[in-house]
């Protein structure tokens, strides 16, 4: 029996991750089928519980991406539901948001499921993303079901279906129509049936399970999508890593829109819980813009809303929300479940909030039930680009006093200390007390996670973020700057505290 330790490190936050196939150097496989197959049983005994729902009554539905693993595990999730006498569904090739959708639509009204995905990572990974009626599990919850998981018998090498089967569901055509619905109603347009007719519009699905946005959501619509690429699914990535951070990856879709003469480009991750766009300039829609061009579209339909992202979005981000916009800027932790968390919590106090956005390009929306979402996010922008279009508007003119910074840059500083997160704090806690006494350095109120310090005098404008990382012993340092050379003057005034700090690398700053 694999020991319960090893089970619980397979936790990340509130996925599970883990390395599925062999072949990298260094990398030991520690998420096999037998483990899917008990962890999918403790999450079927969790729903039970929870809905106080006899087992053989539990429908659940079980998707996966492109990942060359996938299979694998999935008869592995699918033998160890069956064994608990579930009504299994498999939904094959699926995104992320489809399978919470799966719970929610009166088509397939699952009580459940589990998503096979790793998102971005590299081919030899591998995870499981977990839905109940509620949305996406939290951290605790996955503690609590690799912590039953780990107690259950292993048999490893021995996954074999058991009597009965999983019913093949097209869950991915409904999650579709649902989408199409949207922009059609979004829209509103004199072709009701084809409001996208006249657009030129570009995918790249970086060879991930977003390629279904062509030919069921953009095609039905009127939408000219030639030009889109690596819409085929391949675990293998062979282009470029499937993910809206990537500079790659925003440099290859920005390109196809350009020799395309598209009006918009539009990119996902793996299993497109993540998306970002592109302009028909070839201009890059991601991060701050992304979440400034969703403010724009949302500030329409609810003025005076609070936006919550991020910790790491830019003071010109928040002049833009809060005085162009007339809205509110919450800043946040990172990590998508803490922003929408947070999102859902102020709501619960009487702070209307209506959108949660990370600048990772995770985004969930209050009238979609908060799930981040990066099909629903595109469906957003969309719309507005036909509506735009109809009036005789750009879809760009939306962010066009949203500022950019002269210079952007990020550190991550390795941390040798064995207990990392204890140094890290230490290290926090110093850098509160030196910023507070440090001429020139102005540290932020009301500052969610890590210390975050402004600059602002004749020789530098600009900010810095110092913070702990989610799961790493890593210290990321965001740093943003008005005024050319200005990141290096602040890197310059840190250096001082920075080289007290005896087990933080700091080779990256000099």
């Amino acid at each position: 029996m694999i020991e319960q330790d090893n089970l619980l490190h397979l936790q990340n936050g509130s996925d599970v991750r883990g390395i599925a196939l062999s072949g990298v150097k260094g990398e030991e496989v520690n998420l096999t089928p037998d483990i899917a197959r008990r962890i999918a049983a403790s999450f079927g005994e969790y729903i039970a519980k929870k809905y106080k729902k006899p087992l053989d009554e539990l429908r659940i539905g079980v998707g996966h991406d492109s990942r060359l693993s996938a299979e694998d595990l999935k008869n592995g999730v699918i033998s160890g539901l069956l064994s608990l006498g579930c009504k299994v569904y498999d939904c094959g090739l699926s995104s992320t948001p489809s399978m919470f959708m799966g719970i929610v639509l009166e088509e397939t009204h699952f009580d459940g499921s589990i998503m096979i995905t790793a998102s971005h990572l590299p081919f030899n990974r591998n995870g499981l993303k977990f839905f109940d009626r509620d949305g996406g599990l939290n951290s605790k919850d996955i503690k609590d079901i690799l912590s039953f998981a780990s107690k259950l018998p292993s048999d490893e090498g021995k996954i074999e279906r058991l009597q009965g089967s999983a019913d093949r569901i097209d869950l991915i055509n409904y999650y579709s129509e649902f989408l199409v619905d949207k922009i059609r109603e979004g829209v509103k347009s004199q072709d009701y049936d084809r409001p996208l007719k006249g657009l030129k519009i570009v995918v790249d699905a970086g060879n991930g399970s977003g390629g279904f946005f062509v030919d069921k959501v953009l095609k039905p619509l009127g939408a000219d999508t030639s030009g889109s690429q690596f819409l085929d699914p391949d675990g293998s990535f062979p282009n470029h890593i499937p993910n809206p951070e990537n500079k790659e990856a925003m440099e290859s879709i920005s390109k196809a829109t350009i020799d395309n003469n598209a009006d918009l480009g539009i990119i996902f991750d793996t299993d497109v819980d993540r998306a970002a766009v592109v302009f028909a300039s070839g201009e890059e829609v991601n991060r701050d813009r992304l979440i400034g061009l969703t403010a724009a579209i949302i500030s329409k339909y609810h003025p005076n809303t609070t936006v919550v992202t991020d910790s790491v979005t830019s003071d010109h981000l928040t002049d833009f929300i809060e005085n162009e916009l007339s809205m509110k800027h919450h800043r946040f932790k990172r990590g998508y479940k803490n922003v929408i968390n947070e999102a859902i919590k102020l709501n619960k106090e009487g702070n209307e909030t209506h959108i949660a956005i990370e600048t990772s390009g995770h985004c969930a929306f209050k009238e979609n039930y908060f799930q981040d979402d990066g099909a629903y996010l595109v469906v957003k922008i969309l719309i507005e680009t036909a509506i735009c279009r109809n009036q005789g508007k750009s879809i760009e003119a939306l962010i066009k006093d949203l500022k950019e910074p002269k210079e952007s840059k990020e550190y991550r500083l390795n941390i040798t200390a064995e207990d990392f997160k204890a140094y890290g704090d230490n290290v926090l806690k110093s850098f509160e007390e030196f910023s507070s006494t440090q001429a020139g350095f102005y540290p932020v109120p009301n500052n969610f996670e890590g210390i975050r310090v402004s600059f602002h005098d004749p020789e530098v404008t600009g900010w810095l973020l110092l913070r702990m990382s989610l799961h790493d012993p890593i210290m990321p340092m965001n740093i943003e700057s008005d005024t050319v050379g200005g990141v290096d003057i602040i890197i310059k005034r840190l250096l001082p505290f920075m080289e007290q700090q005896g087990q933080l690398d700091l080779s990256s700053l000099r």
